[in-house]
């Protein structure tokens, strides 16, 4: 589903959770409307159902959180420590300005917040007994069923100390014709440790070879999988619940194909091993229309050392009718806020994501309960700022150095993917897509950025190394700087 060569251009780069996912901020309530001390709040009636249903998903045992809020003792010793994160919107980690129109929003509303410390001010009373609900329940095994297909990880071992790994796994398919995935499921062996997961593709055999050249399980990768990838399948961070695409919709994945498992690993201060299983959900029925995937991206990225508030932006015109899944945002560590808008041909604004509070480490992808219809004309555009400050605590380089693109996490990014479908396309009626050129990733060959790819592919081995990837950037943004003086 995603355009080969063109990923070279933009960078091998996380789509995490490509299917579903989520997080939300809002702004603060101010103090002065903070309610007082209210000791009719207690934990059974009015605290347990906000932390059964927003936080014990992962605050739970065998999870990626670092303790667990089931029960009454749990809450109260972090009673503060709750107060304090949910007031200052840090949890749960919902990333996304939004009302409800993405699916699985795991968010506060403001009400709850306040319910949260108002308790929080009464002492952290626990109430009747009889006011509990029942325990939340867990799934255990796959949460959609038996899975079409398993693929496994070898087991992997992670140190007790050190830096996050970002291990990349080589599973073969194998299959001999093309295939339509609805969606996966990701279950780590040892969730602790795990802290998102992506499944990208390769049909070159590239990864392979990276692969055998790495005499641990897997290979280390940074950032992308260290090729080119063939596409994506999607991915999964905590607290994300899997979702079937419509009917009639998949996500293509070729014959043949390597499934490359990219997990991230934290340690957690003693060994783990892990071993994580991806189910994948093949389209029930035929397959009306295939899932693509439009990158607007902002090659003129330099972000000077010291600038706290560094703008860029980019857009792309949108050449048919289309309908839009989701999007998905994606910098490093430098960036502070994103928003992604499009443009209709009419001059009206229409808002896709904005998420004014980025972190890294809580890359979603937002899927719309109701998928957006944009016109054929329409433009998508976004606007992204990066703090390059000492203030900021992210900043890889102590002092800050000027940042470009790249693909190292002390490089950066800034790129929206947009996932949509084509309405002219009927793939059940032998209606292909064909006439619409490629739009980033996806959509066809010999694309502007495919062609441009190939002048600075200097050895031809239709990728781009370090070296080859800086001129083209730099070209880039020569060119970006000439048209902005021309102006």
């Amino acid at each position: 589903m995603i355009s080969n060569k063109t990923f070279a251009l933009i960078g091998t780069v996380a789509l995490t959770a490509a299917l579903a996912t989520v997080l939300r901020t809002t702004p603060p309530v101010a103090r002065a409307e903070e309610p007082k001390a209210d000791k009719s709040v207690t934990y059974t009636k009015d605290v347990a159902p906000i932390l059964y249903s927003q936080c014990s998903s992962c605050h739970r045992p065998g999870e990626v959180a670092p303790f667990a809020l089931l029960s009454y003792d749990d809450a109260k010793k972090r009673a503060a420590q709750i107060a304090a994160v949910t007031q200052s919107k840090y949890m749960p980690p919902w990333k996304a300005a939004s009302h409800g129109e993405f699916h699985d929003e795991r968010r506060l509303t403001d009400a709850q917040i306040a319910t949260l410390k108002q308790w929080v001010d009464a002492g952290a009373p626990e109430g009747d007994p009889a006011d509990l609900p029942p325990a939340p329940k867990f799934t255990v095994g796959w949460r959609l069923g038996a899975p079409d297909a398993v693929f496994q990880s070898p087991v992997y071992t992670v140190p007790a100390e050190g830096a996050d790994i970002y291990q990349c796994f080589v599973i073969p398919t194998d299959y001999k014709e093309d295939r339509y995935v609805s969606a996966i499921e990701v279950r780590p062996g040892q969730r602790a440790v795990v802290h998102h997961v992506i499944a990208y593709l390769d049909t070159t055999g590239g990864a392979r070879k990276l692969d055998a050249a790495d005499p641990a399980p897997g290979y280390t990768s940074y950032g992308g999988i260290g090729v080119t990838p063939s596409g994506g399948l999607g991915g999964w961070a905590p607290g994300n619940d899997p979702r079937r695409l419509d009917n009639g919709v998949g996500v293509l994945l070729p014959k043949g194909a390597d499934i490359v498992l990219q997990v991230h690993y934290h340690p957690t201060g003693k060994v783990e091993k892990d071993s994580t299983k991806l189910g994948v959900y093949f389209a029930n029925g035929p397959v009306d229309k295939r899932v693509r995937i439009q990158a607007i991206i902002a090659p003129a990225l330099r972000v000077p050392p010291g600038d706290a508030h560094y703008e860029t932006g980019g857009s792309q015109a949108v050449p048919a009718n289309v309908t839009v899944l989701g999007v998905m945002p994606h910098m490093h560590l430098l960036g502070h806020d994103m928003t992604v808008a499009a443009t209709l041909p009419d001059g009206t604004q229409q808002p896709l994501v904005s998420v004014p509070d980025w972190d890294f480490n809580w890359q979603s992808t937002y899927m719309y309960q109701k998928p957006l219809e944009l016109p054929q004309g329409s433009r998508i555009h976004l606007t992204a700022h990066y703090d390059n400050s000492t203030n900021n605590p992210r900043n890889p380089s102590d002092p800050p150095k000027l940042v470009t693109w790249g693909e190292k996490t002390t490089d950066e990014m800034c790129i929206a993917f947009v996932f949509y479908t084509v309405d002219s396309e009927h793939l059940t009626k032998g209606i292909a897509a064909t006439d619409v050129p490629d739009l980033g990733i996806g959509g066809g060959k010999g694309s502007r950025m495919e062609k441009m790819m190939m002048l600075f592919d200097k050895n031809g081995d239709g990728k781009l190394d370090d070296s080859e990837r800086a001129a083209m950037m730099q070209f880039l943004q020569d060119m970006m700087a000439k048209k902005a003086g021309k102006e």
